[in-house]
């Protein structure tokens, strides 16, 4: 049974926090990657190539890595209940939020979009609570609540106040798709590694984003080599690395406190906007990321076991 607030040992609360913040600056880079790629590959050929390549790096490791490695440590292939989680993680999370995030960015400015997916932590938190029994911490739900604040200032900020109803629709889609996707990873984390985990449903991703492979070859053909490296970025560091240290940090804590963690990822992503883009914040912008950031922290303090 998962407990409402999650007691960890010191060393897996440290090795959790510091996957947790591996997987909030590599996601908050892709936002940048994107940025640049997303000039020349359309949505649905951006998210091919990602999980197709990601896919194949995250295979590689798995199949590599046990030579050498004990008998008893070896990974299980999942078993017939774990099949219906794992294809809703990989359609959704994988295959639907992306595309339909992808297609929303170039129909919306990026304050309305990341005000819109960023219901995701909270609806993560609601589906976790019923769903996991993790129930509603008093620390969860108040620095969620603060967290989505700041989200909603640094969108006011930002935001040039037009907002197309097809790009509303795809924003909601992908957080609603990234909510259940994290609550459907959560019972697999228990059973399998999180590499394998994440390699599984990175490739079901890939599959469902196959009809776009066309659009994918022609595209590459036009691209210019600083383009296609910044997708080989995407697919090897955001993508391969980031969702397994998240899928790591995931199995050692709770869905709805992971969900809230990643409120950082738009004060990350505004600082790398700023260093990298000459995007220079506004101060409300900074107001809504010190927000954020004390949101999270108030979300991730230890609180007792029901």
């Amino acid at each position: 049974m998962i407990v409402t607030a999650l007691v960890e040992a010191p060393p897996q609360r440290g090795l959790a926090t510091g996957a947790a913040a591996v997987t909030v600056l590599l996601w908050a880079s892709s936002f940048v990657a994107i940025r640049h790629a997303g000039t020349e590959f359309s949505a649905g050929a951006l998210s091919l190539a990602r999980l197709g390549l990601g896919s194949v790096l995250l295979g590689a490791l798995l199949f590599v890595r046990p030579r050498g490695v004990p008998r008893r440590a070896a990974r299980r292939w999942p078993g017939k209940g774990d099949w219906p989680l794992l294809l809703a993680c990989g359609l959704l999370w994988f295959g639907v939020y992306n595309v339909a995030l992808n297609e929303a960015e170039r129909r919306l400015d990026a304050g309305t979009a990341a005000m819109l997916v960023h219901i995701a932590p909270l609806l993560i938190a609601v589906l976790a609570g019923l769903g996991l029994g993790e129930g509603f911490p008093r620390q969860l739900v108040l620095g969620g609540l603060i967290a989505f604040a700041g989200v909603v200032l640094i969108g006011t900020s930002t935001s040039t106040g037009r907002a197309e109803t097809w790009g509303v629709v795809l924003c909601v889609t992908a957080a609603v798709s990234y909510a259940v996707g994290v609550v459907t990873q959560k019972p697999l984390l228990s059973r399998l590694p999180a590499a394998e985990v994440t390699w599984l449903a990175c490739t079901i991703g890939a599959v469902v984003c196959l009809p776009f492979a066309p659009a994918l070859v022609d595209e590459v053909r036009s691209a210019s080599g600083s383009t296609i490296w910044w997708v080989v970025y995407l697919a090897a560091f955001p993508t391969a690395l980031g969702f397994t240290t998240w899928a790591f940090a995931l199995r050692r804590t709770s869905a709805g406190r992971m969900g809230v963690t990643v409120y950082a990822v738009p004060v990350v992503a505004i600082i790398l906007g700023w260093l990298f883009l000459s995007e220079t914040p506004t101060l409300l912008a900074l107001a809504g990321g010190a927000l954020c950031l004390a949101g999270v922290a108030v979300s991730r303090r230890p609180g007792r076991s029901r």
